[in-house]
């Protein structure tokens, strides 16, 4: 039940916010400038430094908010995947597939979303139980991508990350993605001169885009 309420969350949300800062106190700082702004879903990467308090701390912080989602990014092995469950992560993210950290995910009933370019690397990731592949890097394709990928394979739920914008987002939410993957696009605008409010009011408008675009996609009116 747990997976399938985060897997409903993300899919509600539309939007995760990949968090890879210099700091755990900036990481910290930029992930509650998103869910300030409407982005519930915060992916902490493992890049980031002490990434495992990072994930605690917001888990603790949000868990009056059934809302609020934080998973676990960057991570590249079984180890790393455990350690994120651990600490509390509602989903672990890959930058590609790997058979250990998906088998384990299942094991734990967390979600699994690996990266995945080609049809053979989803097909392969969903005999491994995976519920949601990250299509990255998302700028080696168009959004139009999504709508051919999910004809031979109409099952697979697609999250591009990677090349998602401000400016672009409505065609990948129109073309059927599950949800986005948003980064640098989003939170870089703190780490030059630490305006967090910057972020707080991109993620608004990356929130409304969504939701306009997914109004067009069922055919109803603005």
């Amino acid at each position: 039940m747990k997976k399938l309420n985060t897997l409903q969350r993300i899919s509600d949300a539309g939007i995760v916010a990949v968090i890879r800062a210099d700091t755990s106190e900036e990481a910290i700082n930029i992930s509650e400038a998103c869910i300030k702004g409407g982005i519930t879903c915060v992916e902490i990467t493992y890049t980031t430094p002490e990434a495992d308090s990072v994930i605690k701390y917001l888990v603790s912080a949000y868990k009056q908010d059934p809302t609020v989602v934080v998973g676990a990014g960057t991570v590249l092995d079984e180890t790393t995947a455990r350690l994120a469950i651990l600490a509390g992560s509602g989903f672990v993210v890959s930058p590609a597939f790997n058979k250990q950290a998906a088998k384990l995910c299942n094991l734990y009933g967390i979600p699994y979303m690996p990266g995945c370019l080609t049809i053979g690397e989803m097909q392969e990731a969903l005999t491994y139980g995976v519920d949601v592949v990250k299509l990255f890097p998302g700028s080696s394709v168009s959004p139009d991508f999504i709508k051919a990928v999910k004809a031979p394979l109409p099952q697979v739920n697609i999250m591009p990350t990677g090349g998602v914008s401000i400016d672009n987002i409505n065609e990948w939410i129109e073309n059927g993605s599950i949800a986005v993957g948003i980064g640098g696009n989003l939170v870089n605008a703190a780490k030059a001169d630490g305006d967090y409010g910057k972020v707080t009011t991109i993620a608004r408008q990356y929130v409304e885009k969504v939701r306009i675009a997914r109004k067009i996609n069922n055919g109803l009116e603005i």
